[in-house]
């Protein structure tokens, strides 16, 4: 998605190098719509340039820095050379972020997607996390808890979360689930006890997830497990309020996984 207006001084902009004149360099902005910049050519690099061309060539993809923008004269001035390495390569890395997270909304909506809906919920994520491919991350990492504060509709939702699950790689996931746990017998304490280590995975936990079973107000207690992935989260939360069950029940006792928290904040 390309933005609609103008950049702003002391933006940085990835564009591609249109046009080398002995005065400077025309860039096209790959970020905006219909926009074009030029860098004088004492802005191409630092000390006396003898031929342009030494330091760029046409269709070269570089990070600028905006200097001045005048709309009235339709004219962005930008800067190359006050562009360092370490700026350059996190912007490329951030549009080329942004391209993938383009891609993810036409594989959560169709390619045929129609430029205004495209527009509409792309917006609403990006109000909500300040880029697109931060809201994908979101979701793939939280799922609908992620997307719940925009005016985006469940359908929406449900297309960006599925699309996010199974397209976006993110160091790891977090998800959290709550088990109830009761024992009437005589040794009920110990019961819940031993529920709770089992929860804990009694040396089932593959070594790449972490599984944490905490209390939170009687009877109940939190399962949280961070792991590579969302599948390997959720099945290992699903595991491990299994054999909580399991545990407690074997014994008389009582289990109920459910994913919302029902007691008071500590």
């Amino acid at each position: 998605m390309k933005y609609s207006g103008w950049p702003s001084p002391g933006e940085l902009v990835v564009g591609r190098v249109d046009e080398i004149e002995d005065f400077g360099v025309f860039v096209d902005l790959e970020e905006y719509e219909d926009k074009r910049g030029l860098v004088h050519v004492s802005e191409v690099a630092s000390g006396w340039i003898k031929n342009v061309r030494d330091h760029v060539n046409e269709d070269q993809m570089v990070v600028c820095k905006v200097i001045e923008v005048d709309e009235d004269a339709q004219q962005v001035d930008l800067s190359i050379k006050d562009v360092n390495d370490h700026q350059r390569s996190e912007k490329v890395q951030e549009w080329k972020n942004e391209q993938k997270a383009d891609k993810w909304m036409e594989i959560a909506f169709g390619e045929d997607i129609d430029d205004d809906r495209f527009r509409n919920v792309a917006n609403e994520v990006i109000d909500q996390y300040g880029s697109l491919y931060k809201g994908f991350e979101e979701a793939a990492i939280h799922g609908e808890e992620a997307l719940e504060s925009t005016d985006l509709d469940d359908e929406d939702v449900d297309a960006i979360v599925e699309t996010a699950r199974e397209n976006v790689s993110v160091p790891y996931v977090t998800v959290t689930g709550y088990v109830d746990l009761e024992s009437a017998g005589p040794d009920g304490v110990e019961d819940v006890r031993e529920a709770l280590k089992a929860a804990e995975g009694n040396g089932e936990v593959p070594e790449e997830v972490e599984l944490d079973v905490t209390y939170v107000g009687a009877p109940e207690y939190r399962i949280k497990v961070k792991a590579p992935n969302y599948k390997t989260a959720e099945t290992q939360l699903e595991e491990s309020a299994d054999r909580a069950r399991e545990a407690i029940e074997a014994t008389g006792g009582t289990a109920d996984f459910h994913r919302e928290r029902r007691t008071d904040e500590e």
